[in-house]
């Protein structure tokens, strides 16, 4: 098994835990009897753990190792899965949360990809670096697509072996547990290749690298913002609470959304071939968020579906053009660093809105969150494109030529 195909075996692994864990987390902690503001802390918490991983793995994951970073990473993800089965105190949950990095955005975005898209690039040519960005996503999204499936497991163990509601819960937060274990156990067979040739932290970035990395990661600290606002452990509950319906239906849901994100990835690969790469994060991504937009206001759970699947064909067509882009604005040897600084920022986004989104569902309104990082998202989107629509990776000023 060669080095891209262990990556993608990985993060495969990965996503399927991430998107069970995303459907089922706060409807989890809402049998419980946690709050809505309860459930933003632990969500908050364990985005922060993720963003606290990142930061570390940034400055020392390369220095450490990647294969050692990387099973270290995946193996206390697993063991937080099992010690969140053992307790429902608040305090106890946000402190494992924290540690085991439990990720309720329900989308894969922690410290194993920092080291993974440092080493992904250079297992292709520069002209199908997108392309492998795509596929590495497109397996994600299959796998956030099929772990939504799998949280519809409690019901069906209620259903068919009678189990009560908790032990249902607990046997399928014991299923995330064993996922991350299994990709764990592939990152020893990377071959030496994929460990960097100069250390992250004595790399110097060129003051071109440096100016491009604050820009955009000043604007990726908007968007990630907004979209710690729209975590899938939110939305479930949005739609578990809004339209009154189970985690089953839940589950099916969000299945479909990550199909529909998975196949937009082929979609984004051909649309920034011929349109470019910022132009393809941007023209895409907005309708997206109007779509959204209008999702609270839908007067049956019918066209809630209807606007929130077609807004899921759009909104992940600017992940691996933005992957594949800042990699492609930086040289090799910094490539780690630079995904790490834009996942840390992003991460921290993250882990603030969820803080702040409970007690917004609590105190105003259930649709709250939703309103704010859609209008977040699109004022990003719109200061991205005026300050990159003119800084274009090497193979798009070559095309033009």
């Amino acid at each position: 098994m060669n080095d891209r195909r262990i990556i993608y075996s990985t993060v495969f692994l990965r996503a399927l835990a991430t998107g069970l864990m995303g459907v089922l987390l706060g409807i989890y902690l809402d049998k419980l009897a946690f709050t809505p503001a309860d459930i933003g802390l632990v969500i908050g918490f364990g985005l922060s753990g993720a963003a606290l991983s990142t930061l570390i793995v940034t400055y020392l994951g390369d220095r450490l190792g990647r294969r050692g970073s990387l099973l270290v990473l995946g193996l206390a993800g697993a063991a937080g899965g099992v010690a969140l089965i053992q307790t429902s105190s608040l305090v106890a949950v946000c402190a494992i949360a924290f540690i085991g990095m439990v990720n309720g955005m329900g989308r894969d975005r922690g410290a194993a990809l920092v080291l993974e898209q440092a080493i992904l690039p250079g297992t292709v040519t520069a002209d199908r670096r997108t392309r492998a960005f795509a596929w590495y996503n497109v397996l994600q999204d299959a796998g956030h697509a099929l772990g939504g499936a799998l949280a519809a497991l409690p019901v069906l163990l209620r259903d068919k072996l009678g189990t009560d509601t908790l032990t249902s819960f607990h046997a399928s937060i014991a299923v995330y547990a064993g996922l991350l274990f299994l990709g764990a156990l592939l990152y020893p067979r990377l071959s030496s290749a994929v460990e960097a040739r100069v250390p992250s932290s004595a790399v110097r970035l060129t003051p071109q690298s440096r100016r491009v990395l604050w820009r955009i990661s000043s604007l990726f600290a908007i968007d990630s913002l907004a979209g710690g606002f729209l975590g899938t452990a939110l939305l479930a509950y949005f739609f578990y609470q809004r339209f009154g319906v189970d985690e089953s239906t839940v589950a099916v849901l969000f299945f479909c959304a990550r199909v529909a994100n998975a196949v937009s990835h082929f979609g984004a690969a051909w649309l920034a071939a011929r349109i470019g790469l910022v132009n393809t994060m941007v023209f895409t991504h907005i309708p997206s968020s109007l779509l959204l937009m209008a999702v609270p206001f839908a007067p049956s759970f019918a066209i809630a579906v209807f606007l929130f699947l077609l807004r899921e064909a759009l909104v992940e067509m600017d992940v691996p053009t933005r992957q594949s882009y800042v990699m492609a604005v930086v040289s090799p040897d910094e490539r780690t660093f630079a995904s790490g600084v834009t996942h840390i920022v992003r991460l921290s986004g993250w882990a603030v809105a969820p803080f702040f989104a409970g007690f917004l569902m609590q105190g105003l309104a259930l649709a709250t969150p939703v309103l704010i990082g859609a209008g977040m998202k699109i004022i990003y989107d719109v200061a991205l494109y005026k300050a990159f629509r003119h800084v274009k990776p090497l193979e798009e000023k070559v095309s033009t030529e």
